[in-house]
């Protein structure tokens, strides 16, 4: 049975919830004291992962759509791609502040050209401010087949953010690996569309 538009609309409701309610829960979480000794870096990886999260669900949408026969579901898409440029943006805020502090702006360009996996991560998320600016429907039309192109180095920040993970945890943890086996699944269900590139 296909997803009606009113279903569409409920299960927009539910993943908003979903992008926003771990925001309220981290913001408690550091209010109350639940973090470790190293509260910063909880927020850093928190808000990390909840864009890793978001990321791929992005990606995981078209092969829903396409294999489970539910065509509305790409209604959700830009919702959830707007959501992972908003934890990415905080991820980067929070490395900012908390780590270099928010007044020291020269030491933060330093560190993103200096330190290679700071330099994935700054790259995906100028990428995916890209992509959130040009996500409405008017700036689609206007730039035609543009639009598709520019959209397509989404794959780009699947393939760098979680190298950027990888690269950023001291120790190898299954965690990281789980995300970018997760990417690397993903991408492979596009294999045609990458076969045809190449041609």
């Amino acid at each position: 049975m296909r997803l009606t538009a009113k279903q569409i609309t409920w299960l927009k409701v539910v993943l908003h919830l979903a992008a926003f309610l771990p925001f309220v829960w981290l913001f408690y979480a550091a209010n109350q004291g639940f973090l470790s000794a190293d509260p910063a870096k909880d927020i850093q990886h928190f808000t990390g992962r909840m864009a890793l999260k978001l990321l791929l669900s992005t990606l995981l949408i078209t092969p829903l759509a396409r294999y489970g026969k539910q065509p509305l579901l790409i209604r959700t898409r830009r919702l959830l791609g707007l959501w992972c440029f908003a934890w990415a943006t905080l991820h980067l805020t929070s490395y900012a502040m908390l780590e270099l502090g928010i007044s020291n702006l020269a030491l933060l360009g330093q560190e993103l050209v200096t330190r290679p996996y700071l330099t994935l991560g700054i790259i995906s998320w100028l990428v995916l401010l890209s992509l959130a600016a040009t996500s409405t429907q008017s700036l689609q039309r206007k730039l035609g087949s543009r639009w598709q192109k520019l959209h397509n180095f989404v794959y780009l920040v699947a393939i760098l953010a979680p190298i950027h993970y990888l690269w950023s945890v001291k120790v190898i943890s299954p965690q990281p690996l789980l995300y970018a086996l997760g990417a690397f699944i993903l991408l492979a269900l596009r294999y045609k569309k990458f076969r045809m590139w190449l041609r």
